[in-house]
């Protein structure tokens, strides 16, 4: 007799956490690991939200807090969202939670009953299905293409749809792809959404992470249909390298919030109290920083991209945000679970494999990391690709 839920037997652990610890151990053993593996910046939080965060421990700022943040936060979250975004939220209506990743968690807990169907554009960041699994929802994969830069598009979306679907999870700019959805991609995805009654999740953890003068456009922001039906995620990990911090957040319509509300008052409670005036700090703060960031993370993007175009045996498609690249590696004609064993074991290389994806015949690259390592891993990967 097993004493796990069933529904567990369904439930895969994060691949991208797995390569990363996989890593790290060979590296505490003494391997020179060149790891593309983590989903973090390798830049440290600014100094000025480490300090927010130790004044507020000194002031004893460490008991709890509303279930859903701290008034002064959600009223930061909710000006940041009118001018960044154009989107027009009470306080009320935004909720803050234990990093983005609880913030998906919460809304499709909030939305999903059990046999709900949620629809899930492949290649897909590698928690979305497991979370809609915990929910007792079913996740219904699309398999996007190439071709159309892997982005969903309105007509595969209206016939995937059926009597169970629930909701859509979008994701722009895209990990693992780097895909940034359109304006008018957006809307037209919106329209096929409004007229069937489908949720939408839009999850814009990297919104701030574009290159070549694109523009982020949030779905909420597309009409007011839009706003009655999206959920829109963000939070603080990548663009104010906070990862450790646990702080994301949502912003959703009346009914919803309130469900939010009270899934958090009753699992989590209040998220970290000093860790929401860090948060705090970085919104009220000097954003140059983000600048700075994303100036660094585009050089890496174009090195990266000069040197995969040039490597036999695999295809990239520029990524224009986030920092991930997904390498089609279908002509080498591993799996890529085998591939991304062979290259850690062999050539000290970690990546992650495209199967976490749900596109078996890739592994993603991420370049949140040195331009050093950069280099020698894709140096080892190449050496690798010629062997193959």
């Amino acid at each position: 007799m097993s004493f796990i839920a069933e529904k567990f037997s369904e439930i895969l652990p994060s691949q991208t956490l797995a390569i990363t610890a996989a890593a790290k151990k060979m590296r505490d053993e003494g391997d020179d690991i060149a790891s593309f593996g983590a989903g973090e910046p390798d830049l440290d939080t600014p100094q000025f939200i480490k300090d927010a965060a130790i004044e507020a421990l000194l002031e004893g700022k460490t008991k709890y807090t509303p279930a859903t943040g701290i008034p002064e936060l959600k009223e930061a979250i909710q000006a940041k969202l009118l001018v960044d975004n154009e989107l027009e939220y009470e306080v009320s209506q935004i909720s803050v939670n234990c990093g983005a990743k609880h913030s998906c968690f919460n809304a499709i807990l909030a939305c999903c009953d059990p046999e709900d169907e949620v629809i899930i554009p492949a290649p897909y960041w590698t928690s979305y299905p497991e979370m809609v699994r915990l929910a007792n929802a079913e996740p219904y994969i699309i398999e996007t293409k190439k071709e159309t830069r892997w982005k969903l598009q309105p007509e595969e979306f209206e016939e995937a749809i059926s009597g169970r679907t629930r909701m859509l999870i979008l994701n722009s700019p895209n990990n693992p792809t780097g895909s940034v959805y359109s304006q008018e991609e957006l809307a037209a995805l919106v329209e096929v959404a409004a007229s069937e009654d489908v949720i939408i999740l839009s999850d814009e953890i990297y919104e701030k992470l574009i290159y070549n003068n694109k523009k982020h456009v949030s779905t909420a922001s597309i009409n007011e249909a839009a706003k009655n039906l999206t959920i829109t995620i963000n939070g603080f990990s990548k663009v104010y390298a906070m990862t450790g911090w646990r702080l994301g957040y949502t912003a959703a319509p009346d009914e919803i919030a309130r469900a939010i509300s009270t899934i958090q008052s009753h699992t989590t409670s209040n998220p970290t109290s000093f860790a929401q005036y860090g948060a705090l700090a970085a919104l009220h703060g000097d954003q140059s920083i983000i600048h700075d960031m994303v100036e660094e993370y585009d050089m890496r993007r174009q090195y990266m991209m000069n040197r995969l175009q040039q490597i036999n045996n695999v295809e990239v498609i520029e990524p224009e945000g986030a920092f991930y690249f997904l390498v089609d590696t279908t002509k080498i004609g591993l799996s890529s679970m085998n591939l991304t064993e062979k290259l850690l074991s062999r050539f000290q290389v970690a990546a992650v494999p495209g199967i976490a994806f749900g596109y078996d015949h890739s592994i993603r690259l991420s370049y949140a990391t040195s331009l050093d390592i950069i280099k020698k891993g894709l140096d080892r990967f190449e050496e690798f690709c010629l062997a193959h």
